[in-house]
């Protein structure tokens, strides 16, 4: 069975990461609307991953690190943590760093996107990094899932 916190964690996060796509599609062709609208969208993306955040963080210190992580290193999977899992927790810490930036651009810049082409270029591409860096980890938390079925399958729990 799913333990609550990490299908929590998924779905709130896959939320948020949508909502940064969204804020790249409306500063693509700005008007005061799509700009209003691409606030909007990165201030809930931005509190969707932060809940992400929290809750995989929690989910990680009560379980993973005492229950599958155990379980995967002593498998033949033992690179599924020490490599993806890695690298996982040092993109997952960065990405409400990123969310945070790419809200703050767009309160800072506000209608001034609509013809600040620098501004707008960059906030799209955050927006666009966000949303390719967050599926990225979400490839990596299904290989740390199938390493841990695999491990559980040889009989190592």
């Amino acid at each position: 069975m799913i333990n609550p916190l990490i299908l929590l964690h998924a779905m709130v996060a896959e939320f948020g990461l949508f909502a940064f796509l969204w804020v790249l599609v409306e500063v693509l062709n700005p008007t005061e609307a799509r700009i209003r609208r691409a606030r909007i969208a990165a201030s809930l993306g931005l509190a969707c991953l932060l809940v992400a955040w929290f809750a995989g963080g929690f989910y990680y210190v009560e379980v993973y690190g005492s229950h599958v992580k155990p379980v995967i290193k002593a498998s033949e999977v033992a690179w599924v943590h020490s490599v993806i899992m890695e690298v996982k927790e040092h993109i997952f810490l960065f990405l409400p760093v990123l969310a945070a930036t790419t809200a703050a651009l767009l309160i800072k810049y506000n209608n001034e996107l609509l013809h600040n082409r620098n501004a707008r270029v960059s906030v799209a591409m955050l927006a666009g990094l966000i949303f390719l860096l967050g599926f990225a980890i979400a490839g990596m938390g299904a290989i740390i899932a199938g390493g841990y079925r695999f491990a559980m399958e040889a009989g190592l729990a």
